[in-house]
């Protein structure tokens, strides 16, 4: 059955998914005009930063979805951000809503767009991830999971698994409401295997039955499909009216109707009798039980991923340095974990914990700018206090190439330290 769903016998289910990813990117990039705004309302829109609404979208799942305070809200194919930043108004300070996007530009576009706002993690997070792939979740999680018009830019299979890891990451009784185009009826070849149709959210389009069959699948239950009748001439120029869309001057603001689109309405056939715009709601069987500890599998990946891979300085060096009263102004020690520096840690040194870490760059830069050495650890210094001096070391090569201050990590990080140097009352600090 998947082989049918496959846009041409030519094209593989990655290379869909690259032209997807690439088309998309390219919108992060170069931005959209978005003057279509009938799917929210002016106070909905005005809250979100400018920005994170890009015309992309054919609904608005969280304004049906019954979003509570602090619930977890997972967005798959998050664009700009639109529809987390309004699930985050709704689940709070104590909530979290995770917007998921396979582009890596969409990913920083929609973190720019959060620090618009002082947004940031773990209250709201943007996390790059293949859609066919397995989520970076943890399992039975999330309370509620959104999608707007993106499913059905996925291949068939991919389809499938997805929504087979929707069902694997909401917790028992969690709700999935998705807004997506469906097929009518069977659609003619020329529009399924037209790239340009299936990037235009038209070509992957599936029938309900099969939708249902899918969720099904995957264990989802009590499925209710809507027809919202929404006009698809809002997302597309050269169909219909787009003049409805978008004025003379912001005729950017549309997703261009793909050539077999218009070819197809052009052959005096309505394209409408074709394919709509659904909403999707199911929900996953079972009474919830104790809340999860986490929710994103790893807590690192709501953050930009390290460029800079900063060197490392013994314990002996490190001691030289302590024990050189001429070197006092020369290093800053940073301890980097949370919960576990009351158990022992390097006297003299800062604690500034991984988890807020890239947030808190620039308080950190103005702290420690002038210090020639600053030298961070954790445990092992095999993950955070690595992955925190590389964050620091790309801060500093972001401002340029002038400055006075290095990363570097303590190697062994306190686990060493401690084995070597207990019983040394001027390395060693308990609180």
């Amino acid at each position: 059955m998947a082989d049918d769903h496959t846009p041409n016998a030519l094209t593989s289910p990655e290379d869909i998914i690259g032209v997807v990813n690439a088309a998309y990117s390219a919108k992060a990039k170069e931005g959209v005009a978005a003057s279509c705004k009938s799917l929210w309302i002016y106070e909905e829109l005005s809250s979100v930063p400018e920005g994170a609404h890009m015309g992309l979208s054919c609904g608005n799942p969280v304004a049906t979805a019954s979003i509570k305070e602090g619930e977890t809200v997972v967005d798959l194919g998050s664009g700009g951000g639109i529809d987390i930043f309004l699930a985050a108004e709704k689940v709070g300070p104590t909530g979290q809503a995770i917007g998921l996007d396979m582009s890596n530009d969409m990913i920083d576009l929609a973190r720019k767009n959060a620090a618009k706002k002082g947004l940031k993690p773990p209250q709201v997070a943007f996390v790059n991830a293949l859609l066919t792939e397995p989520l970076p979740i943890e399992s039975d999680s999330v309370d509620c999971v959104l999608s707007n018009c993106v499913v059905n830019l996925l291949p068939y299979d991919g389809k499938a698994n997805l929504l087979k890891e929707v069902h694997r990451i909401l917790k028992p009784g969690g709700r999935i409401v998705l807004d997506d185009i469906l097929a009518k009826k069977h659609l003619p070849d020329n529009i399924k295997n037209d790239l340009a149709s299936y990037v235009g959210c038209i070509g992957g389009a599936i029938q309900v039955e099969e939708y249902k069959a899918l969720l099904k699948e995957a264990g989802l239950t009590n499925t209710l499909f809507v027809d919202t009748k929404n006009d698809l001439s809002v997302y597309y120029q050269g169909s219909r009216d787009a003049a409805s869309c978008c004025a003379p001057a912001a005729s950017s603001c549309c997703t261009p109707a793909p050539p077999a689109f218009i070819a197809f309405s052009q052959s005096g056939t309505d394209i409408y009798n074709l394919i709509a715009s659904y909403q999707i709601y199911a929900l996953k069987d079972g009474t919830p039980t104790a809340e999860p500890s986490k929710v994103l599998s790893r807590w690192w990946d709501a953050y930009p991923a390290t460029q800079s891979s900063p060197p490392s300085i013994t314990a002996e060096e490190l001691i030289t340095l302590k024990r050189d009263p001429a070197s006092a102004s020369d290093f800053a020690i940073i301890d980097v974990r949370k919960g576990d520096h009351a158990g022992g840690h390097v006297r003299g040194s800062h604690n500034w914990f991984a988890q807020s870490f890239y947030d808190d760059l620039p308080a950190f830069y103005e702290k420690f700018k002038d210090t020639p050495k600053v030298i961070f650890y954790c445990q092992s210094s095999n993950g955070r206090g690595p992955r925190s001096a590389a964050w620091y070391q790309d801060y500093l090569n972001s401002i340029g190439d002038d400055q006075k201050s290095a990363a570097f990590v303590l190697k062994g990080g306190i686990k060493n330290w401690l084995a070597n140097f207990k019983e040394e009352k001027d390395l060693i600090d308990f609180d």
